[in-house]
């Protein structure tokens, strides 16, 4: 970690990420609350990380965007343009005006996926490869830490002010991040070499996925969890409720995740220098399952440790993916990988959401933990079981 921190890039890349992560926690709770208060209905809340799952269909075109341009100016032009974006907030006043909340929410979900592409590719280049754990575990559990001030700090900050401060507040981390990337001194990596078939340039980081055994095995292992993963999104305030909390305790509920989170990031190097990737995302989903099952005792005392050890066990698995995708991926490729990756995972958790959205109308909330608790855990089992794989992997076809 000392020698992580002692380059000035990181430092600046994550100062700036620390700000905009901040903005963008306290933002996506404080959209699906605000879904729930103009509306009344938990369904409508969990639409909205719906929405912002569907987005990442556009991924691979945004994967492309990302390996055929320079990486920094890209990734400033993104925050720039979003922090224009959620001003639009400032329109919505009642139910009336909901659609324009999830125009907001799809252009952020989209615009997520072109930053984090181009984020990936650029650790990728600027660190050498026995420092990626190390940095996507830090990035990680500073990403998931913001869930111990933002969620709640956007929660407060709306019931106070209303959504339209909050969409301030992202703004200005928007921009912060933006003046950070333009301090960097960053040596840009070779960009993709245009080719005559565009629909072969989109699908080459599926296909590179596909024919590389960890990636392809990580893949399915965690796509299947996820299946059933986007129920909590809806749940949530099922569960919120009964814990006779009000909507807004989803906030506190997301802090005690990143407490996990936070543990989970900082562990998750040493971990997987023992494990390996696919061993570490097996036990991290296993990890998820356990704590999913605790759900089904109705008490604070109970539900909130079980959060912690369900957010420490996603952030195990979240730095294998990153990991095993960075490098196992050729540097023209990272942005299509990494997007392709988004999309593969957003497909299943789109349906997960929609599903639980439509499910938490029909049946009773812990049918659905219970759901969640068996897929996840047979999930992990499949990774578990897969040979570890040491040795750096390369599609022939990319080579």
């Amino acid at each position: 970690m000392r020698e992580l921190l002692a380059r000035r890039d990181v430092r600046l890349l994550f100062g700036g990420q620390t700000l905009s992560m901040f903005g963008d926690w306290a933002m996506i709770i404080v959209l699906g609350i605000w879904a729930k208060v103009l509306t009344g209905s938990n369904a409508d809340a969990g639409l909205v990380f719906f929405v912002f799952a569907l987005a990442s269909l556009a991924a691979p075109f945004g994967g492309l965007l990302v390996d055929r341009v320079h990486k920094r100016p890209l990734m400033i032009a993104t925050h720039v343009a979003m922090a224009g974006v959620v001003c639009l907030l400032f329109f919505v006043h009642d139910d009336s005006r909901l659609w324009l909340l999830y125009v907001v929410t799809a252009l952020y979900g989209l615009s997520g996926d072109v930053f984090g592409a181009a984020r990936s590719a650029m650790m990728k280049s600027m660190l050498p490869e026995e420092l990626l754990g190390e940095a996507n575990g830090a990035f990680q559990s500073m990403r998931e830490g913001m869930r111990l001030v933002a969620p709640v700090a956007g929660a407060g900050i709306y019931a106070a002010f209303g959504g339209s401060v909050v969409a301030v507040v992202d703004a200005a981390s928007f921009l912060a991040s933006a003046a950070t990337l333009a301090a960097l001194r960053f040596e840009e990596p070779r960009t993709a070499v245009a080719e005559h078939h565009l629909l072969r340039e989109i699908s080459m980081g599926v296909t590179h996925i596909w024919r590389t055994r960890a990636l392809r095995e990580l893949t399915i292992g965690v796509a299947a969890a996820l299946l059933v993963a986007g129920f909590s999104e809806t749940m949530i305030f099922a569960l919120a409720t009964a814990l006779h909390h009000s909507a807004a305790f989803t906030g506190v509920m997301g802090t005690f995740q990143g407490i996990g989170a936070v543990v989970g990031g900082l562990t998750a190097s040493r971990l997987m220098r023992k494990l390996g990737e696919l061993h570490l995302a097996g036990l991290g989903l296993a990890l998820f399952g356990i704590g999913d099952g605790f759900w089904l005792v109705p008490r604070v005392d109970v539900v909130m440790p079980s959060l912690a050890v369900a957010g420490l066990g996603i952030a195990w698995a979240v730095v294998a993916l990153g990991t095993a995708y960075q490098r196992l991926s050729p540097p023209e490729v990272q942005g299509r990988v990494a997007a392709a990756a988004n999309m593969l995972f957003s497909v299943p958790q789109t349906i997960s959401i929609a599903t639980g959205a439509a499910l938490i109308t029909l049946i009773d909330y812990r049918i659905e933990i219970v759901v969640m608790c068996v897929v996840f855990m047979l999930s992990a089992a499949y990774l578990l079981t897969r040979a570890r794989v040491d040795a750096i992997e390369v599609d022939p076809a990319l080579a």
